[in-house]
């Protein structure tokens, strides 16, 4: 855990003013971020105002950080509010806008060209707590209880999550080979 203490005392140093810390967690810690609100929004803009969003957040709270905790868990759950915030705020919005046609829905899984389903079309059916937990341990490489502090659950809620998250990319995997292999006998 020698990257986690070398984050504490960055956080630490961070809070007591040093701010060339800050810069090294900005510079360490935003391409996985970035990565986190990139996987639930297909807009990089958004990606980028949500990343910018929480270090000023992270800026302004940045003295409940405690010393001895984990700092990934403290950011995620930050980034985490950011991401939900904005979530809800594009929700309204997009509830207040009256559509003159309606507009048939478009399908979940756009066809690719390439063999593989990216991850964002894999994700995107999960439910948003299965989804940002994936998120966290596979992408973010964050742990159970990691995951866990991060989003106020306890080890087995994250785990149970996570086994029906699987189980779904699985189904949908399947599905999708399945797909597959009946439009190339067609051809």
């Amino acid at each position: 855990m020698h990257v986690n203490s070398e984050l504490e005392k960055l956080m630490v140093r961070y809070q007591q003013g040093d701010f060339s810390a800050a810069t090294t967690l900005i510079d360490r810690l935003s391409p996985q971020l970035h990565r986190f609100f990139l996987v639930q929004f297909t807009s990089r803009i958004d990606a980028d105002d949500l990343l910018q969003e929480t270090w000023l957040r992270i800026h302004k709270v940045r003295h409940t950080y405690r010393f001895g905790e984990p700092v990934l868990p403290w950011l995620y759950a930050i980034a985490r509010h950011i991401r939900v915030d904005h979530y809800r705020k594009s929700r309204r919005t997009a509830a207040r806008e009256q559509r003159l046609e309606e507009t048939p829905e478009l399908a979940a899984f756009p066809e690719t060209s390439t063999d593989a389903p990216d991850l964002q079309a894999l994700l995107a059916p999960l439910p948003e707590s299965q989804r940002e937990v994936i998120e966290m341990m596979k992408i973010a490489g964050m742990s159970l209880e990691e995951v866990a502090r991060a989003t106020s659950s306890s080890v087995g809620s994250v785990k149970q999550k996570a086994h029906r998250a699987y189980e779904k990319i699985r189904e949908r995997l399947s599905a999708m080979k399945r797909e597959k292999g009946s439009m190339g006998g067609r051809a």
